[in-house]
């Protein structure tokens, strides 16, 4: 979906990087945004908008396991775990083809876009066919993924993932795994195949994934920072099992490892990170590193909860993302990581520091640390992209509010209908809360997992 030419965009009230304004013109030009000004009345031509605030990053997704949502919720096995849900996962993915892989993309990234993500960064692994094989086209699953967001407009960074064995000290991957597998050479000419699979989809970002530091070894991973194009993401430290075999493996725990073997900095997402010591925690912030939250995701598995109140005031940086996509929405991302550590800490308001209300402080931060994360420009200012989420104020839990009560009472109090429209690129991908391709979208996708479930 290619960015419009030129778009003028009047907001009667707008969240910009500075703080709420009012009457706030905003110009774009091929989807980036040229000028932003405050004070000015409408002219009778711009696109007129009542509130708006940018779009927010979903920095980590497994599109595929949309279509999985819910169907591992059977209780009874011994033991239920994210180890023996990931077995099931395994068993799922034998059944996707390209075709199929691609309907299920789109469902979710039309998902995205009408709860208030604008961009995705997809940590893609599922790379080779059924038996493993090689397609003919060795990104063709990237070129999937790029189609998907080009037919929803959802904004991608793709991360093609790295994966080559199956725990610590480079043990053999299994069967499951066979259609992530790579070894670097492989891995550096599907890099290759990515950049051709992005060439026409519109502001794009390439970076990569070592999947975790079970899937590569040390010497694997050294290659692998050095080839990266943009952002790197990792899976780390998101179950107790996993510190405890990495520090059987190697007498030190995931984070820790990572930090004295890589050169973690700004380029770094540190998906989960669930379990940390003290020292862990303020090493990831002082190196400007971005953790990659998903709520839903890590509760919907058991994960544990994020030592979120030590990192915000270690001076941390977060985003947050949808992983697993067993429900895809925004503002629940949010919600869930405040109620979180409201339950755990037993208090109310724990994470903003005092001057800015919880919603909007979340929101705010999640923004900012998710545009690190995904390799773009964050908010509405010059340079970044005219992605915009207008606000509806007729929606029940937004009547009578202005300024940080729209965001508060969109996070805590509303649930579908409060986004009236969705611009990404400039261009309108949402208009009264439904994406404007969604029939075409939604029949696809109902067919692909009529196939699948059959």
């Amino acid at each position: 979906m290619k960015p419009t030419a030129s778009v003028r965009f009047h907001a009667a009230q707008a969240l910009l990087p500075q703080g709420w304004a009012q009457d706030v013109r905003i110009d774009s030009v091929a989807g980036r945004i040229t000028a932003v000004a405050v004070g000015e009345a409408w002219d009778g031509q711009a696109q007129r908008l009542d509130v708006v605030v940018p779009g927010l990053g979903n920095l980590h997704s497994h599109a595929f396991q949309r279509a999985m949502a819910a169907l591992t919720e059977v209780g009874g096995r011994s033991g239920d775990s994210f180890w023996s849900w990931r077995e099931l996962m395994y068993r799922f993915l034998d059944r996707l083809d390209p075709d199929t892989f691609q309907a299920i993309a789109a469902q979710a990234y039309m998902e995205m876009l009408e709860s208030g993500f604008t961009r995705v960064g997809e940590f893609h692994y599922l790379h080779h066919a059924e038996d493993g094989r090689r397609y003919a086209d060795h990104a063709e699953m990237a070129v999937r993924v790029a189609a998907a967001a080009d037919e929803t407009g959802l904004g991608l960074t793709l991360l093609p993932v790295f994966y080559a064995h199956s725990d610590f000290g480079g043990a053999a991957a299994t069967p499951a795994q066979r259609r992530f597998l790579h070894d670097i050479d492989d891995f550096a000419a599907l890099l290759d195949g990515c950049t051709r699979a992005l060439a026409g989809t519109a502001d794009a970002v390439l970076g990569l994934a070592p999947h975790s530091l079970r899937a590569c070894t040390p010497q694997q991973l050294q290659a692998l920072e050095a080839m990266a194009p943009g952002p790197i993401h990792i899976h780390i430290a998101e179950q107790t099992r996993e510190v405890d075999a990495c520090l059987a493996w190697s007498g030190q725990r995931p984070v820790e490892w990572l930090y004295a073997n890589a050169s973690v900095d700004q380029r770094w997402c540190l998906v989960h990170a669930t379990h940390l010591t003290d020292g862990e925690v303020q090493q990831i912030a002082d190196s400007g590193a971005v953790v990659g939250l998903c709520p839903i995701t890590e509760a919907n598995l058991g994960d544990g909860l994020f030592p979120m109140r030590d990192f915000v005031r270690a001076g941390g940086r977060f985003g947050v993302g949808s992983d697993s996509n067993v429900l895809i929405d925004a503002a629940e991302e949010l919600r869930l990581l405040e109620y979180g550590q409201r339950l755990q800490l037993r208090g109310r308001n724990v994470l903003s520091p005092g001057e800015l209300s919880s919603g909007r402080w979340l929101f705010q931060q999640a923004a900012e640390g998710g545009a690190q994360a995904l390799g773009v420009p964050a908010g509405l200012a010059v340079g970044a992209c005219a992605d915009l989420l207008e606000l509806d104020r007729e929606h029940p839990a937004l009547l009578g509010r202005m300024g940080d009560t729209l965001l508060d009472s969109w996070l805590f109090a509303a649930r579908n209908g409060a986004l009236r429209s969705v611009w990404r690129n400039g261009r309108a991908v949402v208009r009264d809360g439904r994406h404007v391709n969604r029939d075409a979208i939604t029949t696809r996708y109902r067919a692909a997992l009529a196939r699948i479930l059959a």
